[in-house]
């Protein structure tokens, strides 16, 4: 082990083991890990809330577990990003306007996490109402471990920054519209979005932004996005990866949203994934097939017509002027029946599945840009937010609109010295698959787990 923090820099899987078998404990672990948070994550705005006290306890309790030794994620500190409950704690979404009052219960996810021996040691920042993916509020702006001047991505950002500056092994994240894969996939990461049902998307069952939105892990290995995504799920099949077998593998290149360019190196890394995985067997073709246009204008107008839901129960007046403005324009687009709900309904239904055809998993880019710059971006107004959106995320929203499973695996670093992501796509069901092929990327194409500047002090064998 390194000098640094107990388990600093090991996976979720390895600290769950060592605090199983009695080789480390849990408040060892999570002393260690809140030590890291209080020295770096003032420069990088991970963290709206830290729960060093009530973390610390809930380790010493775990030790009085008679189930301690079947516990899949015994000792491990997570971050649970802050729009959903973690109960004693404040859930304020980003936002001046949200309600101040603790929670007075888990989340299921959040619940489901301690049930199975995790330690919540902080909720995580986010844009206001969880709507760009840049992670910036009236609590913060977050920044990328990777360059503090970009982003991590968002809407779950801080709890992308958190992992990948070793703050945390394992963080909750949630995806509406690529809310988990653009900030995996900006901290070069591993972040899935499970299909519809797969894990519980709200306290109350409702489904999220009109069932766009799923809970689901962020982890710098596959193994630990697969232990996160089991525990979250209550499956533990899900954590039991094998050889997923010869697959029918589609690379697709072509933008889902009509005048927005992917950047060369992200088309380059994505077919360089593509040559390894038929080297590992799998027969890849060119997946040469258009998204719909009528597709990319539903999402952009679901998008806000999401933000005046999101924003209607609100004081208008707290939120910020981005959030007040995709709210207005949100509220125009119901009034006249333009909200995207039909062509929405139109693509899950058959048009998924028509431009998917007889494929096992569709390969393609994560970010169409590089991370934006990190700043106060709520401030500035409608058309500055959207056009930096779509420029960097406009390749994630067809698979939150058919509810089918998709994942970001690391595919490198550009010569800006930021991760490069590639998504893996399959169809409903089928979160098991994605894994195990990105667990054979993972082998063919290591990639470093944590941030340079973070990596000191680090055991990462």
């Amino acid at each position: 082990m390194s000098d640094g923090p107990a388990g600093a820099g090991w996976s979720a899987t390895r600290i769950a083991a060592a605090v199983r078998a009695g080789e480390l404990s849990a408040v060892d672990v999570v002393r260690g890990h809140l030590d890291r948070i209080e020295r770096l994550d003032p420069r990088l705005g991970a963290f709206r809330a830290v729960r060093s006290e009530r973390a610390l306890a809930e380790a010493e309790r775990l030790a009085e577990r008679p189930d301690l030794a079947e516990l899949p994620l015994a000792g491990v500190p997570v971050a649970i990003k802050d729009n959903i409950e973690v109960e004693g704690e404040q859930m304020r979404i980003g936002s001046a306007a949200t309600d101040t009052n603790p929670s007075p219960q888990d989340h299921p996810v959040t619940a489901r996490l301690r049930a199975a021996g995790a330690i919540v040691v902080g909720v995580t920042n986010v844009p206001e109402l969880c709507l760009v993916p840049m992670t910036d509020s009236v609590h913060g702006i977050s920044r990328n471990p990777w360059d503090r001047n970009r982003t991590p991505g968002g809407s779950s950002g801080g709890s992308a920054a958190a992992v990948s500056a070793a703050l945390v092994p394992l963080a909750h994240g949630n995806d509406g519209l690529g809310s988990i894969r653009i900030p995996a996939a900006c901290c070069g990461l591993v972040g899935i979005k499970p299909g519809t049902g797969v894990v519980p998307a709200s306290l109350d069952g409702e489904p999220q932004w009109g069932g766009l939105a799923e809970n689901g892990p962020l982890a710098t290995t596959v193994q630990d996005a697969a232990l996160g995504l089991s525990v979250m799920a209550q499956d533990p099949k899900l954590a039991e990866l094998g050889d997923p077998g010869p697959l029918r593998i589609g690379l697709s290149v072509r933008q889902a949203q009509v005048g927005f360019p992917i950047d060369p190196q992200f088309i380059a890394a994505t077919r360089a994934v593509a040559t390894t995985l038929g080297q590992l067997g799998h027969k890849i073709s060119d997946h040469t097939r258009r998204y719909p246009a009528w597709l990319g204008n539903a999402a952009v107008r679901s998008w806000y017509s999401f933000a005046w839901e999101t924003a209607q129960p609100l004081d208008r007046t707290r939120l910020d002027r981005r959030t007040r403005q995709m709210a207005a324009i949100g509220r125009r687009l119901a009034t006249v029946h333009a909200d995207g709900a039909r062509a929405r309904d139109r693509w899950r239904r058959r048009g998924a599945d028509e431009f998917f055809g007889d494929l096992d998993v569709l390969l393609l880019p994560s970010l169409s840009q590089p991370a934006p710059k990190s700043a106060r971006w709520g401030e500035l107004n409608v058309l500055s937010n959207s056009l930096v959106s779509l420029r960097v995320a406009s390749l994630y929203a067809p698979w939150n609109i058919s509810g089918w499973p998709a994942m970001n695996v690391p595919a490198g670093v550009d010569t800006r010295g930021m991760p490069i992501g590639v998504q893996l796509v399959a169809r409903p069901g089928r979160e098991r698959l994605l894994l195990e092929v990105a667990a054979q990327l993972e082998q063919a194409r290591p990639w470093e787990r944590y941030a340079p500047d973070y990596r000191e002090g680090l055991d990462e064998s």
